[in-house]
């Protein structure tokens, strides 16, 4: 499923996935004077992706703020400044730098309205580049959406496309609770049709990507398309995949999971986060929990990340997450009853 798919009749234009959040940014700055942008390295410079870009010079240096290097101190004044009525959103250089700042995130952000009765909101908006494939190794190559979907008052996406790109943000400054997007560092350069103007994707709504009756596979980020890859591979087989793009790792959208489940029979998860404790246990527990168990007819299996920190060895690298020949693999095994 494609934007123009989703959006039929609105003008569109190819971007980049950069350029899609960067039109988001321009769009809200534009429309709502509350909106403001935060992060390190985000206004002259551009951003430490170049997805900020130009926006410095175009709304000035008050509504996009370079912060000092500090994550903890810079997620604290995004979520104060939330509190207070603006809309922060605030850019971490990596997702692993985010460690630095869960006191913020974790016991802040996530928790002060519920704290505060809901008389206060925190729509802040943390958007984190994230996962590996850049050669930026072990410390700046990790997968933490499982970390930040275990917390209650969040809200975590990873959009796998230019259009859900802009549209998941847009929906997230919407909100009146903390959001998390994790932008896969390797989709960044991708581009594809995006409708111009305001939309929202909506957050907790999964999007079949491609029907197919015999398997489902259940995927976000980069994984989406892998699952492709390997779904159009399986076709030539004689295999029809239905591919989900998961989009909303909490909430989850259960109904479209356990839906394809209870018409394929056999389900596999794909996630680039260690195998242990990662969103596709959650989503075989959700599934091993509903009416969709009774209708599998072969294990669950889960296809995640390897035990180990992100190597800098490319060759290593590529081995320590699920590509493309993996996902062929399981699916082919799972299909013959050889699981």
């Amino acid at each position: 499923m494609n934007a123009q798919t989703l959006f039929p009749e609105v003008q569109q234009r190819e971007m980049s996935f950069a350029e899609a959040i960067r039109d988001a940014m321009a769009i809200a700055l534009e429309r709502d004077p509350t909106v403001i942008l935060m992060g390190e390295d985000i206004g002259v410079y551009g951003g430490a992706f170049q997805v900020t870009g130009d926006l410095i010079e175009r709304f000035g240096a008050d509504r996009v703020i370079d912060t000092p290097i500090s994550e903890l101190g810079g997620a604290g004044v995004a979520v104060g400044a939330a509190l207070t009525g603006l809309k922060p959103i605030f850019e971490f250089q990596f997702s692993d730098f985010a460690a630095l700042a869960m006191e913020q995130i974790v016991n802040q952000a996530a928790k002060l309205r519920y704290m505060l009765g809901g008389e206060a909101a925190v729509p802040v908006v943390f958007r984190m580049p994230s996962g590996s494939g850049t050669g930026a190794a072990a410390q700046h190559s990790q997968s933490f959406e499982a970390w930040f979907g275990h917390v209650p008052g969040l809200k975590v996406v990873q959009p796998s496309t230019p259009a859900d790109a802009k549209g998941l943000l847009l929906a997230a400054l919407e909100d009146p609770d903390p959001v998390i997007i994790f932008e896969h560092k390797l989709l960044y350069k991708m581009k594809g049709p995006v409708p111009l103007g305001h939309y929202t994707t909506p957050i907790g709504k999964a999007a079949v990507v491609r029907e197919g009756s015999a398997v489902t596979i259940v995927a976000s980020a980069i994984m989406v398309h892998r699952a492709l890859e390997a779904a159009a591979e399986l076709a030539k087989e004689g295999i029809e995949a239905e591919v989900i793009d998961l989009r909303s790792v909490r909430p989850i959208d259960r109904a479209t999971i356990i839906a394809s489940v209870r018409k394929t029979g056999k389900l596999v998860c794909v996630y680039e986060g260690v195998r242990t404790l990662g969103v596709g246990a959650e989503i075989s527990a959700l599934i091993a929990e509903s009416e969709a168990f009774d209708y599998l007819d072969a294990p669950i299996q889960r296809l995640g990340g390897a035990e180990a920190p992100i190597p800098y060895n490319p060759d290593l690298e590529r081995a320590a997450v699920p590509q493309t020949p993996d996902i062929l693999s399981v699916v082919r095994r799972l299909v013959r009853g050889e699981v």
